[in-house]
C-alpha cells in the first residue's frame, strides 16, 4: 500500500486525537450517550448502509425491513459507545472503566491457565470487542493479541499505546506464526478475532448464518498443534444493567481424528457457531457494515 504523505498523516492523526480527547474530557456515562448519538449519523452514509442492509437480509431474512433498520441503527450506536470507551483506555490506566464492567467466567480462564498448555481466547466484533482484551488486563490477566497495523503510523502508535497501557501486548498479524506458537508453548494467553472476511490463502469456508464464509483457520491450527485450550470471550453491553459484561465461556471440546484438515474444519466451524450465537443474542451490537461474505468459493457469484 502506498505510504501516506506527511500532511495527510498529520491531519488524520490530529483528527483522531481530537475526537478521542473530546470523549475523554466528558463524564463517562455522558460520553457513552454522546458517542451513541453521534455514531448513528453513520446510518446516512449510503455505502455503509447498503452493506449493512444486505448483510442483515442474508442473516435475518424473516425480519421486516423496519426491524432490520432498527438493528442497523443500533450497530452504529454500538460503534459510538465503543469509541467513548476506547478513549478511556489511557486515562488513569483504565481504572475508571472497572465500575462499568461486570466480569463473568474469569474462573474459566484461571482454570485453563493453570494447566500451562497455553490458552487461545477468541472473540468477534460484538459489543465492545476492544474492551474484551483490555478488561482482562484490568482484571490482572494480560494477554498478547493479534492486530492489523493501521496505515497511519501516528494513529497506530496512539492506538497501540492505549491497547497496551495495562500490560497487554499486540502482535502484527503479518508473519506472526512463530511468535504465536512461542507464546502458547510457553503457556501464555493469545487473543484472536475470528469473524472478519479472510483472504483465500488464510481461510477455509464454514457456515455463518447458513452461508459459506471465508474464515480464519489459525485458531484451529494453533490449538491442534500445541494442545492449547480454546475459550470464547465477549464484552456485550447490557442495557438493563448499564454495564459491559465480560463473558468468558468454558473451553471448546476439541476432537482429534488424525486428519488435520477434517479437525481444522470442524473446530473452525465450532468457534464460528459460537460467534454466530453471540450475534443472535446481541444482534444490534455486531459490525454489520463489514463485508463478511465478500470472499466466495470458486465459481460462486459475488454477494456485494
Amino acid at each position: 500500500m502506498a505510504r501516506k504523505g506527511r500532511v495527510q498523516t498529520n491531519l488524520e492523526y490530529s483528527l483522531a486525537r481530537g475526537v478521542l480527547g473530546f470523549f475523554r474530557v466528558l463524564p463517562l456515562p455522558f460520553a457513552i450517550k454522546c458517542g451513541r448519538v453521534i455514531a448513528r449519523f453513520g446510518f446516512w452514509f449510503p455505502k455503509l448502509r447498503r452493506v449493512g442492509e444486505h448483510n442483515l437480509k442474508l442473516a435475518f431474512p424473516d425480519l421486516s425491513d423496519h426491524e432490520r433498520s432498527v438493528l442497523l441503527r443500533g450497530s452504529f450506536a454500538n460503534l459510538g459507545r465503543l469509541l467513548a470507551i476506547f478513549s478511556r483506555f489511557t486515562a488513569t490506566r483504565g481504572e475508571s472503566l472497572k465500575s462499568l464492567i461486570a466480569c463473568e467466567g474469569l474462573e474459566q480462564l484461571e482454570a485453563a491457565t493453570r494447566e500451562q498448555r497455553g490458552v487461545i481466547l477468541f472473540t468477534g466484533h460484538v459489543g465492545a470487542w476492544e474492551l474484551s482484551s483490555f478488561a482482562l488486563s484490568l482484571f490482572d490477566h494480560p494477554l498478547s493479541f493479534l492486530v492489523r497495523r493501521l496505515d497511519n503510523p501516528k494513529i497506530e502508535a496512539m492506538v497501540d499505546r492505549a491497547r497496551t497501557s495495562c500490560g497487554n501486548r499486540t502482535i502484527d498479524k503479518i508473519s506472526a506464526a512463530r511468535e504465536m506458537l512461542g507464546i502458547l508453548r510457553e503457556g501464555g494467553t493469545l487473543g484472536i478475532l475470528v469473524d472478519l472476511n479472510t483472504l483465500d490463502r488464510e481461510a477455509i469456508f464454514v457456515d455463518f448464518f447458513g452461508i459459506p464464509a471465508a474464515t480464519t483457520f489459525i485458531v484451529a491450527k494453533l490449538a491442534l498443534r500445541t494442545g492449547a485450550a480454546v475459550l470464547p470471550v465477549f464484552a456485550p453491553w447490557d442495557e438493563a444493567r448499564q454495564r459491559f459484561v465480560l463473558k468468558i465461556d468454558g473451553p471448546l471440546h476439541i476432537e482429534r481424528t488424525g486428519d488435520e484438515a477434517v479437525d481444522v474444519h470442524r473446530l473452525t466451524q465450532q468457534y464460528t457457531r459460537v460467534v454466530e450465537d453471540y450475534i443472535r443474542r446481541y444482534p444490534e451490537q455486531w459490525l454489520w457494515i463489514h463485508r463478511r461474505w465478500k470472499t466466495r468459493p470458486d465459481g460462486e457469484a459475488e454477494i456485494y
